[in-house]
């Protein structure tokens, strides 16, 4: 095939990140006001979207997964939605095909199947950092409090990590990921703020499977965003169709996943004042 002839997909993959507290969630949040999102929530930070008017909030598919230290359901759950099939999720646990639920109330679960989205629709999966935390809980579930985790542990967690991203980064549906920040140290030397997955070494990698790295902080008291290469100098971000959300009239996830042209850029995907 010639390349002229190439037609690239329409799904976007985005990852989000920056410090707690920079507006990440409210960042992605906002899409509901036009977009049919599925968010599976590991870390409680859905309440943010509470702020949302109701018919946003009914926009809002929400799988909501009590994973912690001691039962690390999260990385179970999504080992198996990743792979596209259909899955019966419980709502008190956000655990695939739950065994306490099916028996004492088979009626609370919700049905997933990332391979039949209505066309549109964005999954949210909030966040990088607690489905890291929880691939590692697993790994370590049956050692001691004190057990520290070995080479072989981190190396099994970066495996897991991988194939649940892999899968997303080829998805045909729309993805956004949220993340928090970490600074790592390059190869140069210099050092660099990049999204949190697993250890240092996935995190510096991590940006690989996304269309858009959009970085969150607050600046002069203003909540700001950034995804040019080009953003700072010494944090990770980046377009594959040159989004510049610093440069929008309004910091939105809609010049992504509203372009009004094809190609994404803000010259060609500026918005208006009356998004909000």
């Amino acid at each position: 095939m010639n390349f002229s002839d190439y037609v690239p997909q329409s799904a976007q993959h985005t990852l989000v990140y920056g410090a707690p507290k920079t507006g990440k969630t409210q960042l992605v949040g906002e899409l509901a006001r036009k977009h049919k999102i599925l968010w599976f929530d590991l870390e409680n930070g859905i309440n943010t979207l509470l702020k949302l008017p109701v018919e946003a909030q009914k926009n809002i598919e929400l799988i909501k997964i009590a994973d912690s230290r001691t039962h690390p359901i999260a990385i179970e759950t999504m080992l198996k939605v990743s792979t596209g099939n259909k899955t019966r999720i419980c709502n008190d646990h956000g655990r695939v095909n739950c065994v306490a639920c099916t028996k004492n109330n088979p009626q609370a679960f919700s049905e997933v199947c990332l391979n039949e989205l209505a066309e549109g629709t964005i999954v949210v999966l909030d966040s990088a950092t607690q489905l890291s935390n929880s691939a590692m809980a697993k790994i370590c579930m049956n050692q001691t409090d004190d057990y520290q985790p070995t080479f072989h542990d981190y190396r099994y967690q970066g495996a897991v990590l991988d194939r649940i991203f892999s899968q997303f980064q080829v998805a045909a549906y729309h993805m956004i990921i949220i993340s928090h920040e970490i600074m790592v140290k390059l190869q140069d030397e210099s050092e660099k703020i990049v999204p949190v997955a697993g250890t240092s070494n996935f995190s510096r990698t991590f940006a690989k499977y996304f269309d858009h790295v959009i970085y969150c902080e607050i600046k002069a008291k203003h909540h700001k965003q950034g995804s040019s290469t080009t953003y700072s100098l010494n944090v990770l971000t980046g377009s594959r169709t040159d989004v510049l959300i610093e440069k929008a009239d309004v910091s939105s996830l809609e010049l992504i996943y509203s372009p009004q042209k094809k190609g994404g850029g803000v010259e060609e995907a500026k918005l208006s004042q009356s998004v909000k």
